[in-house]
């Protein structure tokens, strides 16, 4: 059976491709970090080898053999290590290399992009010659949550898979049954998640990214009463940190967004509905010196720099001109 919560549209779309004999030679899983878009792909790479009459079994050794990382035919290609940046030239070279040999264990050879918008400008355009070249026995599956960075040209020669985020509910409800989690934490961590029952797992994990998360939450509550050079020397340490990872920066403004949306609703009386059910007080306190034209101001800025970011603009500039449209304590611009 398939693995990945909820995407009930996602897994019918491929049911019906498979039952047709119409499989894509290779998809674009498309969706927020953390939504189920590996899962799927692994999901679908047991698919394609599993000799189940209703595949996936996850019980046959093809499909054992996928879940823990084991398949020969089965691989997923992402980022080399912390250094790197970039899916290189080398690697899809390399890929390319084992596509043109036969499958060695299971029918198709299956190759997943993780974060395939991290892909060089020559390693996508080396990997035109696959999408544009298909082999009847690989299966090209890529993975991103960030479409626009692709090529057109690659995004028009997969076929679209969006998966989107799950309502709370439904995590909450997984988590009770399938986890044993108590029913205030499977509250908080579905709440939290944004849709995304990946992230929900990890946290459950890993108490470290809670206690991340909430080292964030301080600061961004303290930039509130900071000075304009406290605020100014923030936008350069998080330029800095864009420089080394651009995924924590992108995940510091998702923080910030839910959070100033979380203020949003207390300004609208309904703070019930927020996200941060654990930081209710602080909400309260913080939206007591703010108008809600302040508040929907600066989520306008937060997106504003998002998409600012997501063209390549100068970082420190875009950040920096984010922190000085920040409202303080009071309603005061610092």
């Amino acid at each position: 059976m398939w693995q990945v919560v909820g995407q009930p549209k996602a897994i019918t779309l491929l049911e019906r491709s498979i039952e047709i004999g119409q499989l894509s030679h290779a998809y674009l899983f498309v969706g927020p970090p953390h939504v189920g878009k590996l899962t799927l792909a692994l999901n679908l790479a047991q698919v394609v080898n599993c000799g189940a009459a209703a595949p996936p079994c996850g019980e046959c050794t093809s499909c054992r053999r996928i879940a823990a990382g084991k398949h020969a035919d089965v691989q997923i290609i992402g980022l080399i290590s912390e250094e790197k940046r970039e899916i290189g030239i080398e690697q899809i070279r390399e890929m390319q290399t084992a596509a043109s040999l036969p499958p060695y264990e299971g029918r198709h050879k299956v190759f997943i992009f993780d974060k395939a918008e991290l892909l060089s400008h020559e390693a996508a355009n080396c990997l035109l010659k696959t999408l544009e070249e298909p082999s009847p026995q690989v299966l090209l599956v890529l993975l991103t949550a960030r479409e626009s960075a692709l090529l057109p040209t690659i995004v028009s020669r997969c076929q679209r898979v969006e998966l989107r985020p799950l309502p709370v509910t439904l995590i909450k409800e997984a988590l009770i049954e399938n986890y044993g989690i108590a029913a205030d934490r499977a509250e908080l961590l579905a709440r939290l998640s944004d849709g995304c029952f990946g992230w929900a797992l990890l946290t459950m994990q890993d108490e470290k990214i809670l206690e991340e998360r909430s080292r964030r939450l301080t600061t961004l509550v303290d930039l509130s009463y900071a000075s304009l050079k406290q605020r100014l020397a923030y936008a350069a340490e998080l330029a800095a940190q864009f420089s080394r990872s651009r995924e924590e920066v992108e995940e510091v403004l998702a923080l910030w967004l839910q959070w100033w949306h979380d203020l949003l609703l207390v300004k609208g009386g309904d703070g019930k509905f927020v996200t941060n059910i654990d930081q209710q007080s602080t909400l309260f306190q913080q939206a007591k010196h703010l108008s809600t034209r302040q508040v929907m101001d600066f989520i306008y800025h937060l997106q504003a720099t998002h998409e600012q970011l997501e063209q390549n603009a100068n970082p420190r500039l875009a950040l920096e001109v984010l922190m000085l449209s920040m409202p303080g304590k009071g309603g005061l611009k610092a």
